[in-house]
């Protein structure tokens, strides 16, 4: 099993500008797996095919992903022939994520999709997005697309790219039991990657699917110093059935080691790593990133 650790930039970075570039270049420097960039209409973030494009360019060995690219409101169409372009033009880099988006109102409205319909959607539109992958003529009769001899092209170096999911709701786990390629959860204990891997497992087998034990995943948000308060208390109100939320967000570059090795010893293998409190400048991150380093790249093999 081979674990690899990769880098997070989370709804609200700030890095949308030119110090973007920057940090691309250090994590390909100091040989970190990957990249995984956020989406939200509403904040900071950069759009993620834009900034996955740029860390493309920039680098020859980084992976890039989306932590999540939301799905539903997309062209499947269109949206297969971007990734499958970036995809060919990377070298097969590319590390699809999708999510149906978060459950707010102007969320919802930019990608015109009411919200009794996103899980409907979802998968009828990540079904057309792999036949445009896969098939060289595309046919597809669905609730919400009609495609008859279609041709899209160029179909992606990968054959076809790997899909991850994210998500630990009960519907969230069987969704990637049907789907997925891989599951990247957040938030998460150890023994809830656990449970949650063994009942995507069991959903995969009924539906004659297997994934694979290194496309097990964890993203994990670590602070620095002390969590804020406030976010302590967003997650009592979202975990309420834990004790101790801090367990959820490691606190230091030790006790992110040790959340890490937790993981791997149940079986997770890919991992994300967000810092909640960003460097603010491109030298304060190039140090930061020098640390994570130093403590982190040593668990991989």
């Amino acid at each position: 099993m081979k674990v690899r650790i990769g880098y997070g930039l989370g709804v609200r970075t700030h890095l949308n500008d030119t110090s973007f570039f920057d940090v691309v270049d250090a994590l390909e420097d100091l040989k970190f797996d990957s990249l995984w960039v956020s989406e939200r209409i509403g904040a900071e973030a950069p759009d993620p095919v834009v900034a996955m494009s740029v860390a493309a360019a920039r680098t020859k060995k980084l992976k890039f992903g989306m932590s999540v690219m939301v799905l539903p409101g997309r062209n499947p169409v269109l949206l297969a022939k971007q990734l499958a372009t970036l995809d060919r033009m990377s070298n097969g880099r590319l590390l699809p994520a999708f999510g149906l988006g978060v459950a707010d109102v102007a969320e919802q409205q930019a990608f015109g999709v009411e919200r009794s319909t996103r899980a409907k959607l979802f998968n009828e539109t990540l079904e057309v997005v792999r036949k445009c992958w896969n098939d060289d003529v595309v046919n597809h009769n669905g609730e919400f697309f009609q495609l008859n001899n279609l041709r899209v092209l160029p179909k992606p170096q990968q054959q076809p790219p790997e899909v991850w999911l994210g998500g630990i709701a009960e519907s969230e786990l069987k969704r990637v039991g049907r789907l997925a390629d891989g599951w990247l959860p957040s938030f998460v204990t150890p023994q809830d990657a656990e449970a949650g891997w063994k009942t995507i497992s069991t959903v995969a087998s009924e539906h004659d699917r297997e994934i694979e034990d290194e496309h097990f995943g964890v993203l994990i948000p670590y602070v620095i110093g002390d969590a804020p308060p406030q976010l302590l208390a967003g997650l009592k109100a979202r975990r309420p059935d834990l004790e101790d939320v801090s367990v959820l967000v490691p606190q230091g570059w030790k006790q992110l080691e040790h959340t890490i090795q937790q993981f791997i010893d149940v079986g997770a293998s890919k991992f994300v790593v967000i810092p909640l409190a960003e460097p603010s400048s491109v030298p304060e991150w190039n140090s930061h990133l020098e640390e994570a380093a130093t403590h982190l790249l040593p668990l991989e093999n």
